[in-house]
């Protein structure tokens, strides 16, 4: 989510569980996040998302291709998630990590998410660090309005300028043109069912 974004709680079931970040009140209802499901590519165990973490303005998402002997990276793209490194620091950390025996769950995905964060997003399931604090609201998302354009306020308009749009309350934030990328990408092969995060 954007820095500095306003803190609000969502009720679990209003969005049925929700990369990471602290949401605003949304417009989204669990049947309205299985309807977008279900008019793109059925959800697949041949591909998955991993983060690799570098810094949290200059990370990466992977798309990645199981295959016999080493995985298969399809397409790789900068990522941002949080304001500090700190996996435990709620709404400014980024996201803990996730292997092998237990990754994140992609929940769902949206085109036309509408909230204090809008457009094109994908909700991750909750966490906790290493200290037990739950990491909840967790999205991969970008900057834009809720019909996927740029808008003229902050919070929806990319400049990767003052400050740095890959900063985030936590989210793994992507740019408009590449998180566009990406769903078109899974609407295609099917869409992932796990999300790995690796430093």
């Amino acid at each position: 989510m954007r820095k500095n974004a306003r803190s609000v709680h969502i009720a679990p079931l209003a969005l049925a569980a929700v990369v990471t970040g602290v949401l605003g009140a949304t417009t989204a209802t669990p049947a309205q996040a299985r309807t977008e499901s279900q008019t793109s590519a059925q959800a697949t165990d041949a591909y998955y998302l991993r983060f690799d973490k570098g810094s949290v303005t200059n990370s990466r998402l992977e798309l990645v291709q199981r295959t016999p002997g080493r995985d298969k990276v399809i397409k790789t793209y900068k990522a941002g998630s949080g304001q500090v490194k700190d996996t435990c620091a709620v709404g400014r950390g980024w996201l803990p990590n996730a292997g092998a025996r237990k990754p994140y769950a992609v929940e769902w995905h949206r085109k036309d998410f509408d909230g204090i964060i809008n457009g094109f997003v994908i909700k991750i399931s909750d966490r906790k660090c290493h200290n037990g604090t739950k990491r909840t609201e967790l999205f991969i998302h970008s900057e834009m309005k809720p019909n996927g354009r740029q808008g003229t306020i902050e919070s929806e308009r990319w400049t990767n300028s003052n400050p740095n749009d890959y900063y985030s309350n936590g989210c793994i934030k992507l740019n408009p043109t590449d998180i566009k990328d990406l769903f078109g990408r899974l609407d295609r092969v099917g869409w992932p069912k796990k999300l790995y995060v690796v430093d």
